[in-house]
């Protein structure tokens, strides 16, 4: 104890006007990770709520982030530039803004599709579709379940997810002639046609015939929801075999993300002047974008973001107070050396900084414990339940945040230090 002391002693006042601050930063961890070493029960508590609030941060940051990006790529991915029209917004703020614009608006028509496929000006591609869900499709023996039954126009294989892996989509002529021919999906052709080649085979939906023409890429799940389970037929095929009066989506994908918004105008104002509507009244129809889909989200995950800091503040401050307790307590058992210190030139910023290294290096060590077990937590979540990320900011955020109280609550300990009077803590053994 007393060459350690006189080491310290010797570091930090004859050597002080040549030493680096690297050097006396790099003193005072040493000395912090001893502390830790030398008394690891206390360490391990002292360190918990440094290592919970850390975890707990970076965990949920990485939940949040992982779950952004995957509601961008499969839940709100309508294509590049690309806005779809339809009878109610997708999100709404309350189940009473539901009611009230189910109460006001209009299904789209057909006809609507037609007037903005003809008058439209500028747009790249554009597709009408309207959905359905069958209990069953048959081919032979071979039954696939709940089949989402989608009637389209040719314009949907150039807009969104659904891309063909051989065969054709959709064409003009099948539109015409009303055709009973189909476009499946990944999970049709695995079920309905394990190992063998589907085009040209005839599938059954509701004891109708309809012939394979084409199948489509894998596309996965969303939220361990199959996407592949579709069939596509023609748009004037679904209103004449099963729903006279579609209500459909209309997706309009524009050039350039500098043209959508005045195309989202103009094809606003023509719907308007279609149904009449008077300038001083709403839409009857909505607009959505992927843009908005995704504000909705970041206002969902931002709600649960804002409950975990307060659950990360609470642990935070537990931490910070125990780390106060801890470095009160070290202060104590140093009189002596403090004395020592000061009676051979230690100025008091000296023992300050010391102590205040000391406290930022025991709270960083926890933050350091708290970030490599987010990440083993974070691949435990990704494995079992959701998919998550750990964004490099999480890690920087926490480390800064757990060094933060460690120099906040570490301040009053160093202050006591370095107020001591150097002969009344040459009195004191420790």
């Amino acid at each position: 104890m007393a060459t350690d002391v006189q080491t310290r002693v010797v570091s930090g006042s004859r050597l002080q006007p040549h030493m680096s601050l690297w050097f006396t930063a790099r003193e005072a961890f040493g000395i912090a990770l001893g502390e830790l070493r030398s008394h690891k029960l206390r360490s391990f508590l002292t360190l918990l709520g440094i290592v919970i609030s850390t975890t707990t941060l970076i965990v949920v940051m990485a939940v949040v982030n992982g779950l952004n990006v995957y509601v961008a790529t499969h839940v709100a991915n309508l294509g590049t530039n690309t806005f779809v029209l339809s009878q109610m917004r997708w999100t709404h703020t309350s189940y009473k803004d539901y009611l009230e614009a189910l109460r006001h608006s209009r299904r789209i028509e057909p006809s609507e599709f037609e007037l903005l496929r003809n008058d439209l000006p500028g747009y790249e591609h554009m597709g009408a579709a309207a959905s359905m869900t069958v209990p069953e499709v048959k081919y032979g023996r071979q039954v696939m379940e709940d089949t989402q039954l989608v009637g389209a126009t040719p314009g949907m294989a150039d807009i969104g997810q659904t891309e063909v892996a051989y065969g054709r989509y959709i064409s003009a002529s099948d539109i015409l002639h009303h055709s009973l021919v189909c476009f499946i999906g990944h999970d049709l052709v695995q079920k309905l046609f394990p190992g063998a080649d589907p085009i040209g085979n005839e599938i059954f939906v509701r004891g109708i015939p309809f012939r394979v023409i084409g199948a489509a890429k894998a596309i996965g799940t969303t939220f361990g929801q199959s996407q592949d389970n579709f069939l596509h037929i023609p748009l004037t095929t679904y209103e004449q075999m099963f729903v006279t009066r579609p209500n459909l989506n209309i997706f309009v994908q524009a050039r350039d993300a500098s043209q959508m918004g005045t195309l989202e105008d103009e094809a606003r104002e023509l719907l308007r002047v279609r149904r009449h509507i008077p300038y001083n009244e709403k839409d009857t129809f909505a607009i959505n974008t992927s843009e908005e889909l995704m504000e909705t989200w970041h206002e969902l995950t931002g709600s649960l973001f804002a409950s975990s800091i307060g659950v990360v503040a609470v642990f935070m401050v537990i931490g910070g107070i125990v780390i106060m307790n801890i470095m009160l307590a070290s202060v104590t058992e140093r009189y002596h050396e403090i004395g020592i210190r000061k009676s051979l030139g230690a100025r008091r910023r000296d023992i300050l900084m010391q102590f205040l290294i000391e406290s930022i290096a025991m709270a960083g060590a926890g933050g350091a414990v708290g970030v490599i077990l987010a990440f083993v937590v974070t691949f435990l979540v990704r494995v079992l339940f959701v998919v998550a990320s750990v964004p490099v900011t999480a890690v920087v955020i926490g480390l800064l945040l757990s060094g933060t109280a460690g120099l906040f609550f570490g301040i009053y300990p160093a202050s006591k230090a370095a107020r001591l009077d150097p002969i009344e803590a040459l009195r004191r053994e420790g």
